[in-house]
């Protein structure tokens, strides 16, 4: 997956504050990445774009876009399950994260309903740790 700049899809929620630590540890690390954070409502864009992303937007339609358009795509489990989020996700914001041709990594935060097996309850910092350890992977590939 080597070449120039990558486009990094960022999806976060409610307050948005995964997605601005995501950024800054992403930003902190690597070079020639471009962000685009996209919140499911206008407080989560606003932590995110305040935590370095290049790009933000709010809402439905900007995830299906940038889901189109991005290289990897990072955030909650949730963004694949329609309804997680406390209802922020939409049957349709989850399917364009599913069907998009970007790699996701998806952080099992065990939380708003969604439990996954065999995964620690790791703190969020090990979550996010883990994380970018795997973007790398896919970064140097």
């Amino acid at each position: 997956m080597k070449t120039d700049t990558k486009n990094i899809l960022i999806i976060d929620g409610q307050g948005g504050k995964l997605g601005r630590q995501l950024i800054d540890a992403i930003k902190s690390r690597f070079t020639n990445i471009e962000i685009t954070a996209v919140g499911t409502n206008g407080i989560a864009t606003s932590t995110m774009l305040k935590g370095g992303a290049d790009y933000a937007a709010t809402g439905e339609n900007p995830i299906v876009v940038a889901c189109r358009k991005a290289d990897i795509i990072i955030g909650p489990i949730g963004i694949v399950i329609a309804d997680s989020l406390m209802g922020e996700i939409t049957p349709r914001m989850a399917t364009a994260v599913g069907q998009s041709s970007a790699f996701r990594i998806l952080v099992p935060a065990n939380k708003c309903d969604n439990i996954v097996a065999g995964v620690p309850d790791l703190s969020m910092s090990a979550l996010i740790s883990d994380t970018i350890t795997k973007l790398a992977e896919l970064l140097n590939s």
